[in-house]
Parts: structure tokens; sequence; C-alpha cells
């Protein structure tokens, strides 16, 4: 029978809700309801995980915001804020060594990060490529270099001959390439539908065009990630600065926070202030803890939104 235009459905009839975008997916027919000691379990565990992460960034970022006297009647750090000042940022901000460091820490991921993510890619694509020209005697040294390593004095030795010594490209040349990156990217490269890349071949198109107008924007869920983890690192290094840096003005933001918190020197232009009790040396530290956490934890979010799009953009439908 055909249903009467105008009628109301049976109220004794129950009806199916498809599930909506922040409804939980349906379960296997297999698996039981959770009961309400697991469902509370759970958020007492995930809970607990989430105060045992936010509750020392409070606190670092609750005594950077303090003043000397503030923390001296705390002890030290500072769990329950009164009052609010950004007189350690003015500082630290307004010229002087840790601005010069912060600088240089930038511009060293950014560069780093380009430059890593070309050499990546280039030779993630020609290591996809299995007709490639000494594709598996290539890969295979690739993989020996994940187990065995020359070690730190020759390598130490090979950056002092080539001359890098003291510049910017020690920062990021001896550990511009990743071996599990380029693994990574050659793992998303070879899932590519290859129907994708013979047809481009057959209207013209040249290993180039393929790379920048088909791999690429297919991959972009990867290579967000990658691009994530080459800029983490640069920006979290310090190890390449304190045996290949021996000018103080060339140093990272890193190096210059381990300065502080080893009360080993003093930035620049800070001496005065806090040997007059202007400033608190805790809030300086933790100051310059915050402003090394900051850029990660800003574009993280970013970065993850990108993944998801690009996961969605990179599906072939076949």
């Amino acid at each position: 029978m055909t249903a009467v235009l105008g009628t109301r459905p049976d109220p004794g009839k129950t009806r199916v809700r498809k599930p909506g975008p922040w409804s939980a997916p349906p379960r296997p027919v297999w698996e039981e309801e959770p009961s309400p000691a697991g469902q509370a379990g759970k958020g007492l565990a995930l809970g607990l995980a989430c105060l045992a992460i936010l509750f020392p960034l409070w606190i670092v970022i609750v005594t950077s915001l303090q003043t000397k006297r503030t923390i001296d009647e705390a002890g030290g750090l500072v769990v329950i804020p009164k009052g609010v000042t950004f007189v350690a940022y003015q500082e630290l901000l307004g010229g002087g060594q840790v601005q010069r460091a912060a600088l240089v820490s930038v511009g060293v991921t950014v560069v780093g990060t380009l430059f890593s993510m070309a050499v990546s890619v280039l030779c993630a694509y020609g290591l996809s490529r299995s007709g490639s020209l000494g594709h598996r005697w290539i890969l295979m040294s690739l993989l020996a270099t994940m187990f065995f390593g020359a070690g730190l004095i020759p390598t130490y030795l090979l950056v002092q001959a080539l001359g890098l010594t003291d510049t910017y490209l020690a920062l990021i040349l001896p550990s511009a390439v990743s071996v599990f990156n380029i693994l990574v990217l050659r793992a998303f490269f070879m899932n590519i539908s290859q129907e994708l890349v013979d047809s481009a071949r057959i209207d013209g198109a040249g290993e180039w065009r393929i790379l920048f107008r088909i791999v690429m924007p297919l991959s972009r869920a990867v290579v967000a990630v990658i691009s994530l983890f080459y800029a983490v690192g640069y920006w979290s290094a310090w190890f390449n600065a304190s045996i290949y840096l021996t000018d103080q003005d060339m140093m990272p933001l890193q190096n210059v926070m381990i300065q502080l918190v080893q009360k080993q020197e003093r930035p620049v232009g800070l001496s005065a202030q806090i040997n007059t009790g202007q400033l608190s040396p805790l809030a300086i530290q933790m100051a310059v803890m915050v402003l090394a956490l900051l850029p990660v934890a800003v574009l993280s979010p970013f970065v993850q939104k990108h993944f998801k799009k690009g996961m969605l953009t990179g599906a072939v439908k076949g």
C-alpha cells in the first residue's frame, strides 16, 4: 500500500534515530552497554590524566605572571595567583639575548623545516617509484643508518671539516633528514592510486608535474604531520647548538632557557633588574618556558585540523 499524504505516524511505533555528528557510534551486537561504574571509572581516569598534564602547566604560567613579592611569599612556585603582571614578559621581549634567541629559533625552525621537507619528499617520491635508478640500494643504505651510526666524534669532525661550526647551518644540516619520516612518506606515496599516475603520464605530464599536481595534493595529511614533526624537532633542539656554537649571540631559545634554569648565566639586560629585586629569577625562568612551549601549543590544533581535512582530500574512490 502507498502511504497517504498528510497522515501522522503511529505513536506506538518506535523510530530509529540516525546518529548525529557528535553522538557515539553504534556498538557491535556482541558488546555490552557500559555500566555506570565503568563510565565513572573512565571519566575519573581521563580527568586524572588531564590534571596530571595541565596542573604543572598551570603552575608554570601562573608563576611567570606573578610579582617577586608573591613568589617569595609562596616560597617558590605559585599555585593560586594574586593578581597578574607581565613584567617578566616585557623584559624578555624588550630586547637583549632572549629576544634574539627567539628570533634565531624561529628562523632555524622555518628554514630547517622547509629544507627537511623538500629533501624528504623528493627522496620518498623517488623511492616510491619501483623502477627508479638505484632504488633498492638507496633504500637499503637509508635503512642501515637507522641501526648503525657514526657517533658523536666523527660527526663533529665532519661538521668542523666542512666549516659549519659557528654557523646556523650547523643547527640544520646534521639533523636535516629523518629516515623514519622518509619511510612514512614513501609508504603514503605508494598507496596513491597508480591509475591516476598512469593517466597523467598518458596526458604528457612529467615526474615533477605528477609530484606537485597529483601526489602532493593527495598527501596533505602526511605532509602536515611530518612537517609538524620536523618543526617541533628544530624548535626543541639544543644539543647541536651546545657543541657546534661558541658565540652566545647565536644561541637558540632552548639553550638560553637551559642557562636560565641551571642558573649558569643571566641574559644580557636582566641582571640589573634581578639584582635590584625588581624581577624574580623564578618568574623569568617560567616565562622563558612559556615562550618555548607557546608555538607548539598554538600550531598543533591547526595541524590536526589540516590532518583530518587531508585525509578526506586524499581518499580515492574506486
